[in-house]
C-alpha cells in the first residue's frame, strides 16, 4: 500500500522534488527585477518621458545601431561559424578562442581594444584618420562595439548546429552537381535555420542592450551616440525613477523579440511532427 501510494505521488517526469524548488527559485531572480520596474515605475509622467526628445533619439539610435549591427553579424559571423564547424586544426581552435573573447571580456575592456585599434592613435586607426576617417566617437563606434560583442552569440549558435547537422545532405548535394556556394545556400542553412534564427536574436539583444564596450568606445554624446542604455546610466545617476520608464521600454521590446521567436520555432517543430 506504501509502495503504491508512493508511485503516485512521484513526479511522471522523474524528476526529483528539489529540482522545482531550485528552478522556482531562479525563476524568481530573473522575473522579480522587471516586475519590481513596473511596481516603482512613475506612471503618471511615464508617456511624458518615454516621448521627450532625448528618450526618443536614445531608443531610436539603439533600435538602429542593433540592426545593422545584427546584419553584420550575419555577413561575417555564418561564414565564421560554418567554418568553424568543418574544420579542426589546431589554428582554426586558436582563432575560434579569440573570436569567442568577448564572450566572458568585459565589455569596457572590448571598448578599450577597439579604441586603441580603431581610434586616431589606434594601430588601424591612426591610418584611418590619415587618411581623412575617424571612428572612435562616431555612430560607427556604436555599431562596432555592438558587433563586437553580439558576433560570438550568432557565431556559437550556429557552429553548434552545423556540427549537429553534420555532412551527408552536403556530400549528396555535392553528388548531384551542385556547388559549395548553391549547397550552403540550399542545403546547409535551411537546416539550421532555427539555430540561425535564435542566433540572429541573441545577437540583436546583446547589440540592444550594450553598455559597457560603447561608452568607452564610441563615448555618450547625446543625439549622436547616447545609446538607451547609456540615457538609462546618465538618468539613474540624478534620479533612478526617471531611467524606469526606457528601463521598461526595452524590457518590452526585447520580451517581445524572444516571445515571438520562440513561438515560430515552436510552430516550426510542430509543422515538422
Amino acid at each position: 500500500m506504501t509502495m503504491r501510494a508512493g508511485l503516485a505521488r512521484r513526479d511522471p517526469t522523474g524528476l526529483p522534488v528539489w529540482t522545482y524548488g531550485l528552478a522556482a527559485l531562479g525563476v524568481l531572480l530573473i522575473v522579480l527585477p522587471p516586475l519590481a520596474l513596473l511596481f516603482r515605475s512613475p506612471w503618471g509622467t511615464f508617456v511624458e518621458q518615454v516621448t521627450s526628445p532625448s528618450s526618443l533619439d536614445a531608443l531610436r539610435l539603439s533600435l538602429v545601431t542593433a540592426m545593422i549591427s545584427t546584419v553584420c553579424c550575419l555577413l561575417i559571423g555564418v561564414p565564421m561559424a560554418v567554418i568553424f564547424a568543418r574544420h579542426d586544426g589546431v589554428v582554426v581552435r586558436v582563432v575560434r578562442s579569440l573570436v569567442l573573447l568577448p564572450l566572458v571580456l568585459p565589455p569596457v575592456v572590448g571598448g578599450l581594444a577597439l579604441l586603441y585599434t580603431f581610434g586616431r592613435l589606434g594601430i588601424v586607426g591612426e591610418h584611418l584618420h590619415d587618411a581623412g576617417i575617424d571612428i572612435a566617437f562616431t555612430v560607427t563606434a556604436v555599431v562596432l562595439a555592438q558587433t563586437f560583442v553580439a558576433l560570438p552569440f550568432l557565431v556559437i549558435s550556429v557552429e553548434g548546429a552545423v556540427r549537429v547537422v553534420g555532412t551527408r545532405y552536403e556530400e549528396v548535394a555535392a553528388t548531384l552537381g551542385a556547388g559549395p556556394t548553391r549547397t550552403l545556400w540550399r542545403v546547409t542553412l535551411p537546416l539550421v535555420a532555427p539555430s540561425l534564427l535564435a542566433g540572429v536574436v541573441l545577437a540583436f539583444a546583446r547589440a540592444l542592450g550594450e553598455f559597457g564596450a560603447t561608452i568607452t568606445f564610441a563615448g555618450n554624446a547625446p543625439g549622436i551616440t547616447q545609446t538607451a542604455p547609456l540615457a538609462i546610466y546618465v538618468s539613474a545617476i540624478d534620479d533612478p525613477q526617471a531611467a524606469i520608464p526606457l528601463s521598461l521600454v526595452l524590457v518590452v521590446i526585447s520580451l517581445v523579440v524572444v516571445v515571438g521567436v520562440h513561438s515560430r520555432r515552436r510552430r516550426a517543430g510542430a509543422g515538422a511532427l
